[in-house]
């Protein structure tokens, strides 16, 4: 369990303190940005023994600079991966909320995010970098206020982290704009998550029987889109380039490849080429670019 001694994360270990003793473990992730934050993960350590939990602290050495925040999420999430793996735990357990999932949808929404992107947070999924290791967050049908009351009711001051109010930061003016939308409902939004997470299922589930009907002839994937939605298509498309070639294209790039391809050229994706010049359009794995000797 991630606790971090914010109000969210210690209304997440009172909660599963109560709801699940003995079955559970916690840490601390240390980003070393701020003089109080090895104070901070003592707090918490201090918190858990109290209750007889055990913690441990992670530290980790992070620079500023550009994207500071992606940065530290991608490290912290590595950082919890690696002790979760080490220790022998089935799942790491976060305390995102609704209000967190109000905020991703609004942030995705406003860079033109796909039904994938606008389902914003899973309940459950796999963990950033680690597909095969669980990522559980229990508390998504929970508003930030309620969690906050929790915290109060028991008589813990929560750390306060002063980047949660630095407008530099996207989510922060995200956050501040929801407080002034009085008309917008958070949990009313969360829900909506969950319609697009079945939409998102629904399209992996179309994408699955479209490239069961694909055929290999020796290395070459054949495929025949027909009247197959572009959405499926896209899918399809994605489901490609994980068998043929490299690494994970944008969603962006995909679009465009696919366009080429209805229009009947050949381009080439992430290492795949393929070929939409008949109805069954072919796919093999590009050959590597011609380095030229060096003179």
């Amino acid at each position: 369990m991630a606790v971090s001694g914010g109000p969210d994360s210690l209304a997440l270990l009172l909660l599963a303190a109560d709801a699940l003793p003995g079955r559970f473990l916690v840490a601390t992730v240390d980003h070393g940005l701020r003089s109080q934050s090895a104070a901070e993960a003592a707090y918490v350590a201090a918190i858990c023994a109290a209750r007889g939990i055990a913690h441990a602290a992670l530290p980790l050495q992070l620079e500023r600079g550009s994207a500071l925040q992606e940065r530290a999420r991608e490290a912290r999430y590595a950082a919890l991966g690696d002790w979760a793996e080490a220790t022998g735990l089935a799942a790491i357990v976060t305390a995102h909320h609704a209000d967190d999932q109000a905020e991703t949808f609004l942030m995705r929404l406003n860079r033109g995010a796909g039904v994938r992107g606008l389902a914003a947070m899973r309940a459950r999924s796999g963990m950033p970098g680690r597909p095969n290791f669980e990522l559980l967050r229990p508390l998504l049908e929970w508003r930030r206020s309620e969690l906050a009351q929790i915290v109060a009711e028991a008589g813990l001051p929560p750390v306060q982290d002063p980047s949660n109010s630095d407008p530099r930061f996207e989510r922060v003016r995200v956050r501040a704009a929801l407080a002034g939308a009085t008309g917008l409902d958070p949990l009313a939004v969360v829900a909506s998550t969950r319609h697009l997470a079945e939409a998102d299922a629904a399209l992996e589930w179309a994408a699955r029987r479209c490239l069961a009907e694909a055929r290999m002839e020796g290395k070459v994937l054949c495929w025949t889109p027909a009247d197959t939605p572009r959405a499926v298509g896209l899918r399809v498309l994605e489901r490609i380039v994980a068998l043929l070639g490299e690494g994970t294209p944008r969603g962006s790039a995909l679009a465009r490849w696919h366009d080429r391809l209805v229009a009947g050229e050949i381009a080439t994706l992430a290492g795949v080429r393929g070929d939409g010049r008949e109805e069954e359009w072919r796919f093999t794995a590009a050959p590597p670019p011609r380095v030229r000797p060096t003179p």
